[in-house]
């Protein structure tokens, strides 16, 4: 019974109580649920009671489920592009398939003071304050087979600055050879729709964009190197001024380059058809059609 009403004090709206509160501390849970219990329970106890629950429905996180009506459709082909197969078809050794994406507002942030210098048992600190050194954009791709990336910072996103990135893959020595260039973007507004689509074939016909579902970035590989870049470029982010963020990023796809590794993608057709399966009845509540999922 005690577990009981931890759980559903743990579960219940901090908002109903009358409490200005819109998350509760262990402490906070604690102190609620004494209200309620015969005999006083230690946080410790609370605090194991509400792990050792099988579901945790007062723990979130941020997600967002498909909406596009298309998602099979869309998907699929960039599944079998990063196996290695288009229309059921191998891809040929003069194909490639590039995996591309924006970077947005990547700040130069000047620390107004230096952090202390780490110590044995105490972490480098860094400072709060920070002046603005201006932003960059990052714009990549990502070869998903070769595991190699071309980069390039602009002082904007739009049509022109992805058009120079596409322009700086033409000009590649291996790409310039290409047979077929596929280009799997998402649905930003620099390469949206069809005449994203028509606009990059007349640049070059050899070049297939295909656009991801709406709500899908996980499926472009980029993503991926870019939380590579968050994680081992831009964090903590401490630059002097724009140009020493543009040289890290240049430096950093080359170190990438030199020992070239594919993403092991391991999320194929088959196993998009069983996740779609788990999440119809959210395309039911959103009112997708029925045959967008089979």
């Amino acid at each position: 019974m005690d577990r009981a009403l931890v759980v559903a004090t743990a579960c219940q709206s901090v908002a109903e109580t009358g409490e200005p509160l819109s998350r509760q501390s262990l402490a906070d849970l604690t102190r609620r649920a004494n209200r309620l219990l015969a005999e006083p329970m230690s946080k410790s106890t609370v605090w194991r009671t509400l792990d050792e629950d099988a579901i945790k429905p007062w723990q979130y996180e941020h997600w967002i489920f498909p909406r596009d009506r298309q998602f099979r459709k869309k998907a699929g082909p960039v599944f079998d592009l990063y196996a290695g197969v288009w229309n059921g078809e191998p891809l040929g050794p003069k194909d490639f398939v590039l995996s591309c994406d924006e970077k947005t507002s990547i700040q130069a942030r000047q620390r107004k003071h230096p952090g202390p210098a780490p110590k044995p048992g105490r972490r480098r600190r860094v400072e709060p304050e920070y002046k603005r050194g201006g932003a960059l954009q990052y714009l990549a791709a990502w070869d998903v087979h070769r595991g190699i990336v071309t980069g390039r910072c602009e002082a904007k996103t739009g049509i022109v600055p992805f058009g120079r990135l596409v322009d700086q893959l033409l000009e590649s020595a291996a790409y310039a050879a290409a047979e077929r260039l596929f280009l799997v973007v998402d649905n930003g507004s620099s390469h949206r729709g069809r005449t994203s689509i028509q606009r990059l074939k007349k640049r070059d016909r050899r070049i297939v964009l295909l656009h991801t579902p709406v709500h899908a970035s996980w499926l472009n590989q980029a993503e991926v190197y870019f939380s590579m870049v968050q994680r081992k470029v831009l964090t903590p982010n401490d630059f002097a001024n724009l140009e020493e963020l543009r040289v890290r990023l240049r430096l950093y796809e080359e170190l990438s380059n030199r020992s070239p590794k594919p993403f092991q993608w391991k999320f194929t057709r088959e196993k998009l058809e069983r996740w779609l399966q788990r999440v119809k009845p959210h395309f039911a509540e959103l009112q997708i059609a029925g045959d967008s999922l089979g």
